[in-house]
């Protein structure tokens, strides 16, 4: 995609053309932007489902003209049975199968929770409508995605053995080629399911009897009290402010506040051109220093070490930019962390907007695919260390440590931009390369997505934690990069999924709607 979309009556963005045009479609019936985003989610769950599923994880902001941002906090915890005792005798959580699905599935309590926020816009479409689509495509069946080919095929030794996951996303017990029709008649039951019962009936109705059944019967630690205990809950977002915007994202158990401290170091070393060596070094230093911080205090919310709105401060920021060398790279050698995930956005045309994640960790999460109801289950848990002593160690009721975070801007001028990405420790990283280039830099929105991008650490299916670049760079600055001691690796690729699957949408005063996504995707912005 070359140019950025323009439209006036709402605009959907999404990794998948077919979750686009679900929100897309709820907009011209009259839907709002929180509307839109259910039926965008509940459609991804089903075409992507390598990125993300109904037993996931997700993060809303959500924005009314006039009003401060709400965020939605849809991150389930640990199981009460999740502990030392359960895994007696390992050194680490098992990757993938039922011990890998430790924690509760938010993401549709979460849709519950925006939707309720969303009640008082006004009159409010049926379930039944905004799960169309994501049914249809469940019963009749989606053509496969490159990338879940691709993924499919890489994983499907160890995913094979996760109970369940041969029969919902093989065909003829093979790996499905790009283009083939997958179905998926028992997720599309639960879906009925749900638009006729009601979101609640995943956590407190028969829905959750079936799937706290069948995930006892495998293995996992989950119970039917765990379902029956949680709810999604509205948050205090982060925020920082720049010069021209304020910069909100989502507090723990999110990396949200890297994302916001790499904008507030940038913009006071700020280069003076885009895409150049100032700016892809100010930012990868800006990336080192926040990811430092992050790990030593983002974890579950209540053991958080200090506030980290605190560290958030102009003071903090500011010290942290006067650390960074300019002309040097600091040595880096750190444990990342990974995950999958898909980033979605709507606006409407009352200007309300949503920037919202959903992920299942890893590519098919546990692998777990539930006997009953289909629904294919996260190991978001596995973030979690059986060292009692750990920042992030497991308990009962804790909440993982989450790369999801998604970002939204508001501008002095009256924009409202929201933005994001998968990509495990790439998400803030281009964050950071979408906002900067559009907001700092001037650049088109489109043109911003779109660019070469890079990336410091690992990624989903990447292990190698130095500097990842795109070929489209110049071979001069690949090479001042390394003579400034960055650990620097091309890929032969000149859009690569490495560096995740991004979009953005900027509202402007006068009602204009400005949409991008991303290249390195399958995904689409479908406008009204």
């Amino acid at each position: 995609m070359l140019h950025t979309q323009r439209s006036y009556g709402g605009s959907c963005v999404a990794p998948h053309h077919l979750a686009a045009s679900a929100g897309r479609d709820v907009l011209k019936q009259g839907g709002n932007a929180v509307e839109a985003m259910v039926a965008a989610a509940a459609a991804i769950a089903v075409v992507y489902p390598h990125m993300n599923a109904l037993g996931g994880d997700g993060f809303w902001l959500i924005h009314e003209p006039g009003k401060a941002p709400v965020a939605i906090d849809a991150c389930g915890p640990a199981a009460q049975l999740a502990n030392s005792e359960f895994y007696a005798g390992a050194t680490h959580i098992p990757k993938r199968g039922p011990e890998a699905a430790l924690t509760m599935a938010g993401t549709i309590s979460g849709w519950q929770e925006a939707l309720e926020v969303a009640a008082s816009w006004g009159d409010s479409l049926p379930l039944s409508t905004l799960l169309s689509d994501a049914i249809r495509h469940a019963d009749e069946g989606v053509a496969v995605s490159q990338s879940q080919e691709t993924l499919t095929a890489k994983h499907l030794e160890r995913l094979s053995q996760s109970p369940g996951f041969r029969d919902a996303f093989l065909i003829d017990g093979q790996v499905p080629r790009e283009g083939q029709r997958l179905r998926q008649p028992r997720l599309a039951a639960t879906l009925k399911r749900l638009a006729s019962a009601g979101l609640d009936d995943f956590y407190r109705g028969e829905l959750a009897i079936s799937m706290a059944r069948d995930l006892e019967a495998l293995g996992s630690p989950l119970r039917l009290d765990d379902f029956h205990a949680y709810h999604a809950q509205q948050v205090t977002p982060l925020h920082v402010r720049l010069q021209d915007a304020t910069l909100y994202n989502l507090p723990a158990p999110t990396q949200g506040m890297a994302s916001l401290m790499i904008l507030g170091i940038y913009e006071r070393i700020k280069a003076i051109e885009p895409n150049g060596f100032d700016h892809l070094h100010g930012l990868i230093e800006a990336t080192k220093r926040a990811f430092m911080l992050r790990d030593r205090y983002v974890t579950d919310p209540s053991r958080v070490p200090a506030p980290l709105q605190q560290l958030l401060s102009e003071e903090r920021i500011s010290a942290e930019a006067a650390e960074i060398n300019t002309s040097q790279a600091l040595p880096w050698p750190h444990v990342p962390a990974s995950g999958d995930t898909i980033w979605m956005g709507a606006v409407d045309s009352e200007g309300r907007s949503v920037s919202f994640i959903q992920s299942i960790y890893w590519e098919f999460g546990s692998g777990v695919v539930l006997p009953e109801s289909g629904v294919l289950w996260q190991n978001r848990g596995i973030s979690f260390s059986l060292n009692q002593d750990d920042l992030r160690g497991l308990a009962p009721g804790r909440k993982p440590f989450h790369t999801l975070n998604p970002a939204l801007a508001t501008f002095n001028d009256g924009r409202t931009m929201v933005y994001g990405t998968m990509g495990g420790e790439g998400q803030p990283q281009t964050q950071a390369a979408v906002f900067s280039r559009y907001a700092l830099h001037g650049m088109p929105l489109q043109q911003a997505v779109t660019a070469p991008r890079w990336l410091l650490g690992r990624t989903w299916g990447e292990s190698s934690t130095n500097l990842k670049l795109e070929d489209r760079f110049s071979d001069r600055l690949v090479a001042a990069l390394a003579t400034a001691g960055h650990d620097v690796e091309v890929i032969p690729e000149a859009f690569s999924d490495t560096m995740g699957h991004a979009g953005g949408i900027v509202r402007h005063p006068d009602g204009l709607i400005e949409s991008a996504h991303d290249p390195r995707s399958n995904g689409g912005a479908a406008s009204v």
